[in-house]
Formats: C-alpha cells, sequence, structure tokens
C-alpha cells in the first residue's frame, strides 16, 4: 500500500465524518440554540427551526428565541402577558400560536417586528378582554381569536376596524361585557353604535353633572350667607331695639320750661 492510498483510505472516513457533523448541525440545532423546555428542529422546506414549547408549564415567552423560528408553539401554557416587542428579531417567523393560556390584554407593540411575515396567529382560549387600538393594525396574518372575554369598547371597535381582512375572525369576537347594556353576549360585529362617540358623549355628560354640582355649591354657599348675615342684623337690630332708652339731661328739662 503505497502513501497516497494509506492517506486515503483515512481521509475518507473524516471527510464523511465531518459531513455527517455538519448536517446533524443543521438539522438538530445545539441545546445552547433552544429554550429551555422546547423542542427544535429544523424544516427543511421552510429553511427554519420549528420551536415547540407546547405544556412546558411556562409562566412568560422565553427571552431568546432562535433567530431563524418560523414556527413557534407556546400553547397550552401559562403566560399571562405578551410584552412588546417579545418577538423582535424573529424575522422568518410565519406562525405563532398563543392558544390557551392567561393573556388579558394586549399592547400595541406585542407583534413588532413580525408584521411582515407572519401569516397565522392564534390568540385563542385566552383571557383577553381589551387591546390596544393598533394591536393589530399592520398584521397581515390571519388572526383566530375564538373563545376570550372580551370587553367591547371604543378600543376594540378601532382594533377590529383595522382588521377589515380578518372578517372571520372579527366575526367570532363575542362581547362578554360592553358599555352599552343590551349588546353583552351578542357578536361584536351586531354593535352598530359607535362606542367611540359614545365614550365621549358619557364624557361630556359627567363634565356637565360635574360642572352643574360646582355650580350648585356656589349658589347654595351664596344663599346660606346671603341668610346668615341678614339673621344676624335682624338680631342686631333687635338688640338695639332692646337697649333702654337714653334719659334727658336737666339742662334739657329747664330749657324746655323757659320756653314755655
Amino acid at each position: 500500500m503505497t502513501l497516497l492510498d494509506l492517506w486515503l483510505s483515512r481521509s475518507i472516513p473524516m471527510c464523511l465524518l465531518l459531513q455527517s457533523l455538519v448536517l446533524m448541525a443543521l438539522c438538530f440545532p445545539s441545546a445552547s440554540m433552544c429554550p429551555k423546555g422546547c423542542m427544535c428542529q429544523r424544516d427543511p422546506h421552510l429553511h427554519g427551526l420549528n420551536v415547540t414549547c407546547s405544556q412546558s408549564r411556562l409562566k412568560e415567552i422565553p427571552p431568546s428565541l432562535p433567530v431563524d423560528t418560523v414556527l413557534l408553539r407556546l400553547d397550552h401554557n401559562q403566560i399571562g402577558a405578551v410584552p412588546d416587542q417579545a418577538f423582535h428579531g424573529l424575522r422568518l417567523l410565519r406562525e405563532l400560536n398563543l392558544s390557551y393560556n392567561a393573556v388579558e390584554t394586549l399592547g400595541e407593540g406585542a407583534f413588532s417586528g413580525i408584521e411582515g411575515t407572519l401569516q397565522v396567529l392564534d390568540l385563542s382560549h385566552n383571557r383577553i378582554t381589551s387591546v390596544h387600538k393598533d394591536a393589530f393594525a399592520r398584521l397581515k396574518a390571519r388572526i383566530i381569536v375564538d373563545d376570550n372575554p372580551w370587553h367591547c369598547d371604543c378600543a376594540l371597535q378601532q382594533a377590529i376596524g383595522g382588521m377589515a381582512h380578518n372578517h372571520e375572525a372579527a366575526a367570532r369576537v363575542l362581547c362578554r361585557s360592553s358599555e352599552l347594556r343590551d349588546q353583552e353576549g351578542r357578536p361584536f360585529l351586531a354593535v352598530d353604535t359607535d362606542l367611540c362617540n359614545l365614550a365621549k358623549r358619557t364624557t361630556d355628560y359627567a363634565m356637565l353633572v360635574t360642572m352643574f354640582g360646582w355650580f350648585a355649591m356656589v349658589i347654595s354657599y351664596v344663599v346660606y350667607y346671603v341668610r346668615q348675615n341678614q339673621e344676624d342684623a335682624r338680631r342686631h337690630l333687635e338688640y338695639l331695639k332692646s337697649l333702654p332708652s337714653k334719659p334727658k339731661k336737666p339742662d334739657e328739662a329747664d330749657d324746655i320750661s323757659t320756653v314755655v
């Protein structure tokens, strides 16, 4: 066996080993990249990672998600909030599943940074009562919002207005509570009242009632002050009348006699 044959016999297995390690690194990301309690698997068709954190008893969104995540499952956890820019940097994210959690509200920047790529957003079976009016404004994704205890108010009406391309999602929003009592339990799209103007009118009425209350208080004080002064003047006059008349001086009596 020549030296060349010997070198080739040793280098070929090494090349195969290196190739296998590269493939494993691509298909199975290192543990340091994958959040604790999650499973990460590379999707060769989407050229990114499928990150599954379902049923992991998470109480918050993992802070260090792989930047090449394309599918993120956070369902069936105990996540109570979605901070602003929680997914910022996940520029390849296409599907986000947050169903069956304890989210109560959504801020303006909850989905900041993923508006251009996100295709599906599942928020069903949470505790969402209110959202910022611009929470969904820039999203083009299909949004699922079933089974949330929505409070139908001005902000929600504005948020739904920004989901014109998501008519199906808007149709599934049911008012658990509402600014209008007769709308409770009804689909939000059945609300034909401008809740923003209603809120403004309610504020105007409250200001009017407050101003009337202050005005009535001032009038009452003036009336009380006048009556109190009148009473004091009456008592003073009675006191003066009760005083004995002044006796005449002797000189004045003599003068009168002389005149007579």
